[in-house]
């Protein structure tokens, strides 16, 4: 198929972070930590799928977000001296051979030409260089896990036995995970994070649109899939955020299907939830819509109670309110709808209390959203719920599944039966009030129904 004119659609391509930001981020981490510190972040290296095969490659988030450095096998080093902290990169080095068959490499010189560090060198130099550096350190911030060599270098250092840490105390004493420092870093976005983050939602928003165009009775998941993904790369991003859920009829019901290949048979609800990742930043977006182009009665009451429970969510994006709030909002709705509909014979009240509710809406309704789908940052920092600041982004993703092959569901009256309907956006909290990132992806139930098919 042909995306036609979907990306002239699409608007002009946000400018990519700069070097000042990257270097601001830097500053910001190095002044929590001590003088007499080092701080590691390494990337992994690319894992093999079958053979010599390689899975497509993602770098460490963090090291990604210090410092926009994305190759495989790198390792940043910052440690301070003379009262200024140096960043120093060990990346793979040029190598002609290698590259000629797997791509170019920007090298030790293209490092320091591009990328917000001072000093590079071979990857292959850095067990050297630790082993001595840490001489000189009080306590690591490193997490572990992703390069080994790193790993065991840090663990020697720490429980290093010899005569000069004996006499003089030399050497560092422990180990941090400095994950949680960089994750409050990360849950307020900047301008130019916003900004990729909100292009990201449109190429996603655009990729539903077309899949919404080209949709009829008797599609496979998989075609669905396909028409999404390649809409992804066909508007310039470097992959999906996650991989795509695409689940008609009682596939639907299943929170995390991922098979998607079944046939969408007439009068069924396609649900999919699929993303696209553009410079690292992700989008997640949920639409459901009739294949046939036509919500059913029983359908368009399930979807039209969702889509209720989600606006409601999204209203209470409010700089000051407690994360929690859009969950009480969006089930307080779904609640009191389910009553109406007799699906739930008690008051709304109690089905909140005794978990009839979560019978039918059995997840969170948002998540944090960033360079990860599920992204980083605590929710209830020392037990208590977070509270919504400016610049944070967030899902506001409600959902109501009727899969009639649950044993806990064989009453259930069979007009609800196989019904599976989630509406997700992406949201950033503004002084403002919300400002919702994917609203280009049409959510209202007349405009899908107009735009099934219509390719």
């Amino acid at each position: 198929m042909a995306f036609g004119n979907t990306a002239e659609l699409l608007g002009a391509k946000p400018s990519p972070i700069s070097k000042s930001e990257y270097r601001n981020r830097q500053e910001k981490l190095y002044s929590q930590l001590t003088d007499e510190s080092a701080l590691i972040i390494c990337s992994s290296s690319a894992k093999v799928r079958s053979n010599d095969v390689h899975h497509p490659y993602r770098t460490n988030s963090d090291l990604l977000y210090l410092t926009g450095w994305s190759e495989p096998d790198s390792v940043l080093l910052a440690i301070k001296s003379d009262g200024k902290w140096n960043s120093h990169l060990f990346l793979q080095p040029r190598n002609t051979e290698l590259e000629i068959w797997e791509g170019r490499r920007p090298g030790v010189e293209g490092a320091l030409e591009g990328w917000a560090i001072d000093t590079a060198s071979s990857i292959e130099e850095v067990e050297g260089v630790l082993i001595k550096e840490l001489e000189n350190t009080e306590v690591v911030y490193h997490s572990v896990g992703f390069n080994s060599i790193v790993d065991s270098a840090v663990e020697k250092a720490i429980n290093s036995k010899t005569r000069a840490r004996q006499q003089i105390g030399e050497g560092p004493t422990q180990r941090i995970d400095p994950s949680g420092l960089i994750a409050e870093l990360r849950l307020i976005k900047s301008e130019a994070e916003i900004e990729l983050m909100r292009y990201s939602a449109e190429i996603s928003s655009l990729a539903h649109i077309e899949a919404m165009k080209n949709g009829y009775a008797g599609i496979g998941e998989w075609q669905i899939q396909g028409i999404i993904e390649g809409c992804f790369r066909y508007l310039g991003a470097s992959n999906w955020a996650y991989p795509s859920i695409v689940g008609c009829g009682e596939n639907a019901t299943i929170l995390h299907y991922h098979a998607n290949n079944q046939e969408c048979k007439d009068g069924d609800v396609v649900l999919i939830d699929a993303g696209s990742e553009y410079e690292g930043y992700a989008a997640d977006i949920t639409r459901s819509w009739p294949v046939n182009g036509k919500f059913t009665e029983s359908q368009k009451k399930i979807y039209n109670l969702v889509l209720k429970s989600q606006l409601a969510a999204i209203d209470a994006c409010v700089v000051g309110n407690e994360y929690i709030e859009i969950h009480r909002a969006a089930s307080k709705v779904l609640a009191e709808g389910l009553v109406d509909l007799g699906i739930i014979t008690c008051s709304p009240e109690e089905a909140l209390e005794n978990g009839e509710l979560k019978k039918y809406f059995m997840h969170g309704t948002g998540h944090w959203i960033g360079l990860d789908v599920h992204d980083v940052g605590i929710y209830k920092p020392e037990g208590k719920p977070r509270k919504f600041e400016s610049g944070m982004v967030i899902t506001i993703e409600p959902g109501l599944y009727f899969g009639d092959w649950r044993p806990d569901l064989n009453d259930l009256d069979p007009q609800w039966a196989g019904i599976g309907i989630r509406i997700e956006d992406d949201v950033l909290i503004t002084e403002n009030g919300p400002d919702v990132l994917s609203s280009r992806c049409p959510k209202n139930l007349d405009e899908i129904e107009s735009l099934i098919g219509s390719s």
